[in-house]
């Protein structure tokens, strides 16, 4: 038996899972209530490529005082055996006595305490480690040996300095490796005190902003200690001797009587002045993940002031630190965002000067993906990937058993694709371990990969009948692990083999593991899984056993006792009888007195001769081997009297806040009395004056017995608490209000909750959340930083920043789509943490198909099967919420039964060109039965005086259509059209439309016998001058006839039309009969004649001086459809007067839509 630790959810087990323990595998836990399970390891001999499992760093500096020791550990099946270079030679360890090798190990062991120098190993090396299935290698490992040479001997002359100036002391240490560490002290070994105005720069110099008398010192030494070699050297001391000018001056004037005997003047008050950096603008460039040190120290009297900050950013202020007295900004584990511009400002009472550092980020390479083992079986394909990263982008190099990929045996399974490798069809015998190296200018990294080939059937490595037991409605977790090749595939199956697991109550784990949402008696039973592959299965069999939950069922009571006398707590549990129980006593969660006045039986605890000393909060806990219960009950001891009648507590005092930190706080109070009735509890307040003054919230709750509480406290708010207390009678009264404590502003610690996304149109999406509160804002300036992108579609997120608001609205998206949305909450110190992204859709539309092959299937007189082909998920454009069926009856017993349907849902013309109408209409609401088509009408009139309309004509038009287009129609004509649906039954109600065109094309119409027209092109004779002259009369002609057209009209005479009207009437408004399903019944709105024209009195109008008349190139009687849509009436007799119509009538639409294309 083997402890191990295993992961509770852990991938297939492989090889690579097998190196956790010493043995060869790792099988299933005992108790997988824990994560420390203990383990048992059965015999699996695996070839196995090597894999390099330890190594010393790229760059090892080296004591020359101790052995060198270049680490080199692998493993593999069989075991590997290893080899070094050096300086890209091989490394012949046999030459060397002093150098020698660990058994079972790659690991160098060099001796130079026989007086080798350490210099004699420098290099660099790398070690190799091989077995029959591939080559590992290391990283080259750079040996150098740390140096810490000797100080330079110099002569250092006194400096004197006038008070108020500025000064720098040079320490200049010696190179050393690595480099050292410097600090400055005097003769006794103290360290000198730095301040603002003195202070050790960054290359180890001692710079003075301004000097005062208190510099003046013979022993400012300068200290390098080498760490390696854990060696301190120290520089000559420097001597400093400041004057001042202004008291010399005046004891020497007292002395020989004169006012100023030096003509130096002292040095005066100045701007602050830059000592380092000395130029204007310096750069800096740091590689990512290092350490980013930026200094400015000024000079000036008096001292300045040194303060930073990033030009168009924020300094991070989690990584950023201001050392040295703020002339140091120290930024850890640098990114790419603190690449830009910082600018140090130096600041006293005399003015200002500051310095622009631009920093720029550049990135040795980094792993995004790197390599990994890769295991598969005869025929199978897999790939590695090699991802990284880093500026200037890397480049990937490839090498299969330490050699370069290009310079390796030819492999036909693989293929390199940059910075993939794919393998397909492998072979046995195709083992190999693979490294890729990606480089640029700033380093490398070097990573293994073995692709291992193997042939292996499933076994289960989960020890056979393991019994796992578990309480109901708990979850429970059978594991099955199993190793094979291929992976295996793992089916479980209850009792028996006749059925496999499946459906919601069961979670089937990629490791093979078996989980129970909930478990219940019925889950009890033996459980079989079973491992297939390719070559073979295997199985084994488990048990599982659901247990009753342990409860507490008469828990303890509380109890106010006499002193001297006796109490008895009970407390009655049940339990799974399989189960064996134990029950524990505590008193205020402690283990009970070693008293043998506590007594514990199977259920109940006796105090006898109870004594004030036992009062307090008594615990009954009932355990078994999975679960426990448990209970408490308060004990509260008094004098001799009880007849006092309890009352509520009193007021609380005396609040004291401790311990103030950012996030927390501690209070502690004094309680009031509890007036007979012993406090149960104590109920903490809280008002925020900044958001909600006068307002109180609860916070938490403490037990009656302390008067202490550590509160956990929220960013920005303003605190003042209160204490209540709570005994069997009520609350007490509120304490006095604490003293304010204001906590500083942070970013937010959460974002907001109730995250989702949907689409109120077909090319929108609402994103709405539920804002936070002013408490968790954590700080001013609250704003949601809004991220959405395309589901599998869009890489990179598209975002907004809107505040006050609690939803955003996407506009212009694609219909139905998901769409990854997340909100982050952002204020004026920064964002809150990384938010989840939730799936919302995309607004949905109407389906753009309807389900085809409907078929209906008559079962019996009252009973009928309607089947039909759904309709493709593209075109739902949203959730497909169902199918709508719609019946209409035939009856064939009665004559006349059934419906007309109902009007057509729309219809519009419009102008399709300026010789064309296009017509379009929408199916009826009601169809009422099977529709077989549509019945047209139309009417034209003329734009002459007065306006006149020609006879009903049909148009055809078939029931799958919803538009057409009428062509070449002639100018200056207006139309008017019907249209109405029709059933078996009859036609239902009309709609009417208008339309006019206004373009003569200068084309003619040509009638055939069957109704259809054909476009014939003409000369164009507008260029001719008969044509011009004849027009000019035609007009004039006209203009003089309306001209006396107006004169009539205004005298109210009549006219040969109005006598025709009046002994004829309108045919619009005669009655249609139903046979003839004709527009019967129509609205006195739609049937109006139109504007300005005149309803004729015949069935025909004629053009003055014209043969022309649209209307008898249509047949004016009623126009049937087939139930396909087809025309019935367009081979239909004519008249011999509509057969001595010519082609230069005006364009009826019947020939019109026969003539388009």
């Amino acid at each position: 038996l083997q402890r191990v630790i295993v992961p509770k959810h852990s991938n297939q087990i492989r090889l690579s899972a097998c190196a956790a323990v010493d043995c060869c595998a790792v099988l299933s836990c005992f108790a997988c209530r824990w994560i420390l399970c203990v383990c048992v390891c059965v015999s699996l001999i695996v070839p196995q490529p090597p894999t390099i499992t330890h190594q010393s760093p790229k760059d090892y500096i080296v004591d020359p005082r101790e052995n060198i020791v270049i680490h080199c550990e692998a493993k593999g099946k069989p075991h590997p055996s290893f080899s070094w270079t050096r300086n890209g030679m091989h490394l012949d360890i046999d030459k060397d006595p002093k150098v020698l090798m660990k058994p079972h190990s790659g690991t160098l062991v060099m001796d130079i305490g026989g007086g080798e120098r350490a210099e004699a190993y420098e290099g660099v090396y790398q070690c190799s480690a091989h077995n029959e299935l591939g080559t590992a290698v290391s990283n080259s490992i750079i040996i150098r040996q740390s140096r810490s040479p000797l100080w330079s001997k110099e002569r250092i002359s006194p400096i004197i300095a006038q008070k108020g100036q500025s000064l720098i002391l040079h320490c200049r240490p010696p190179a050393g490796l690595p480099p050292p560490i410097i600090f400055w002290m005097d003769n006794n070994f103290q360290r000198l005190p730095q301040s603002r105005r003195v202070s050790q720069a960054l290359n180890g110099d001692l710079y003075f902003s301004n000097v005062q008398p208190e510099d003046s010192r013979s022993d400012y030494i300068c200290y390098a200690r080498f760490p390696h070699t854990q060696t301190i050297q120290q520089k000559q001391p420097i001597s400093v001797r400041v004057l001042d000018m202004d008291s010399l001056n005046d004891t020497l004037a007292d002395y020989f009587n004169d006012t100023d005997l030096f003509s130096d003047k002292p040095t005066e008050e100045r701007a602050p002045v830059f000592m380092v950096p000395s130029e204007s603008v310096s750069s800096k460039m740091v590689l990512r993940g290092e350490v980013l040190e930026m200094e400015c120290v000024a000079d000036g009297l008096p001292t300045p002031a040194v303060s930073w900050v990033k030009h168009n950013g924020e300094i991070p202020s989690g990584r950023a630190s201001f050392l040295n007295f703020n002339k140091t900004l120290r930024i850890t584990d640098v990114s790419e965002v603190d690449a830009g511009e910082y600018r140090c400002i130096a600041k006293n009472r005399h003015g200002s000067a500051q310095h622009t550092i631009r920093v720029t980020v550049n990135a040795a390479p980094y792993w995004i993906s790197a390599p990994r083992n890769l295991v598969l079986a005869p025929k199978e394909m897999g790939i590695i990937t090699c991802r990284a990263a880093g500026h200037p982008k890397p480049s990937i190099r490839w090498l299969v058993n330490g050699l370069p990929i290009e310079d390796a045996p030819e492999d036909p399974s693989r293929s390199v694709e940059g910075d993939t490798l794919i393998f397909s069809e492998v072979q046995t015998g195709s083992s190999a371990v693979y490294q890729c190296n990606a480089s640029n200018q700033y380093g490398y990294l070097l990573s293994n990969a073995f692709v291992n080939v193997l042939a292996e059937p499933p076994r289960v490595l989960t020890l056979p009948n393991i019994v796992y037991q578990v309480i109901m409605n708990k979850p429970a977790l059978l594991e099955c692990v199993t190793f094979g090749s291929p992976v295996p595939t793992i089916t479980w199956f209850k009792d028996s083999r006749s059925s496999m697991l499946e459906g919601n109550a069961y979670v089937f784990h990629e490791n093979g593991t078996l989980e129970i949402h909930m478990s219940h008696p019925s889950n009890s039973g033996k459980y079989t899984c079973v491992a297939r592959n390719s070559l073979g299965l295997s199985e084994n069999h488990v048990y599982l056993e659901v247990k009753e939950p342990t409860r507490i069922l008469r828990p303890p009571e509380y109890r106010v006792v006499q002193r001297n006398r006796d109490v008895v707590f009970e407390c009655k549990a049940k339990h799974d009888p399989s189960l064996v129980p134990t029950m524990t006593w505590l008193k205020d969660d402690r283990e009970l007195p070693d008293d043998e006045r506590f007594r514990v039986d199977s259920d109940s605890l006796t105090i006898t001769d109870v004594t004030e000393s036992d009062a307090g909060r008594y615990t009954c806990i009932m355990n078994t081997t999975l679960d426990q219960d448990s209970a408490s009950a308060q004990l509260t001891v008094v004098g001799e009297c009880l007849c006092a009648t309890p009352s509520q507590p009193g007021v609380p005092t005396d609040l004291e806040l401790t311990d103030q930190e950012a996030r927390s706080i501690q209070l502690t109070w004094i309680p009031g009395d509890e007036h007979n009735s012993p406090i149960k509890k104590f109920l903490i307040q809280y008002e925020d004056a900044l958001h909600q003054s006068g307002v109180w919230h609860n916070l938490t709750e403490v037990p009656g017995t302390k008067t202490t509480a550590h509160l956990k406290l929220s960013p920005y708010v303003h605190y003042s608490f209160r204490v209540l207390a709570l005994n069997e009678v009520g609350f007490s009264r509120p304490s006095m209000p604490s003293r304010q404590y204001r906590t500083s502003p942070a970013a937010p610690d959460e974002n907001p909750t109730e995250v989702k996304g949907h689409g109120t149109e077909h090319n929108n999406l609402v994103i709405t959340w539920k804002p936070l509160t002013p408490l968790q804002a954590n700080g001013p300036g609250l704003q949601y930083k809004v991220m959405w992108r395309q589901q599998d579609m869009e890489k990179d997120w598209t975002s907004v920043s809107v505040a006050n608001v609690s939803k955003f609205v996407v506009s212009g998206t694609p219909t139905f789509v998901p769409y990854e949305v997340s909100v982050q909450a952002v204020n004026d110190y920064g964002p809150g943490p990384k938010p989840s992204a939730v799936i919302g859709y995309s607004g949905e539309d109407f389906p753009s198909a309807a389900p085809g092959d409907v078929r209906v299937l008559v079962l019996n007189s009252t009973l009928a099967e309607v089947r039909w082909s759904p309709v493709s998920p593209e075109s739902v454009r949203g959730r497909l919420q169902g199918y709508k069926v719609q019946i209409s009856s035939r009856h064939f017993s009665l004559p006349g039964s059934g419906y007309i349907p109902s009007a057509p849902s729309f219809f519009k013309v419009s102008t399709f060109d300026l010789d064309s109408l296009m017509l379009e209409w929408g199916p009826p609401y009601e169809r009422n039965g099977r529709l077989t088509g549509y019945t047209f009408k139309y009417q034209t009139g003329e734009e002459t005086c007065p306006f006149t309309l020609g006879t009903l004509t049909a148009l055809p038009a078939n029931k799958r259509d919803s538009s057409f287009t009428l062509h070449n129609l002639p100018h200056s004509t207006r139309y008017k059209f019907y249209i109405s649906a029709r059933t078996q039954r009859g036609a239902g109600p009309t709609l009417t439309e208008e339309a006019v065109t206004v373009l003569d094309r200068g084309t003619k119409i040509l009638i055939q016998d069957v109704g259809l027209s054909m476009v014939s092109p003409q000369v164009d004779i507008a260029t001719q001058g008969w044509f011009i002259g004849l027009m000019s009369a035609i007009a004039l002609l006209i203009l003089i006839l309306l001209i006396i057209c107006f004169i009539k009209r205004n005298k109210g005479g009549k006219y040969p039309v109005k006598e025709k009207e009046d002994a004829h009437g309108d045919p619009e408004i005669q009655p249609m009969k139903e046979d003839d399903i004709t527009f019967g019944e129509y609205s006195d709105e739609d049937h109006k004649p139109l504007k300005g024209s005149r309803t004729p009195s015949s069935g025909t109008v004629k053009r003055d001086g014209s043969d022309d008349s649209l209307v008898d190139y249509g047949d004016s009687g009623d126009t049937e459809f087939n139930e396909d849509g087809s025309f019935i009436g367009q081979y239909s007799g004519r008249s011999d007067r509509d057969a001595r119509h010519d082609s230069s009538k005006p364009l009826s639409p019947v020939n019109a839509m026969n003539s388009f294309v």
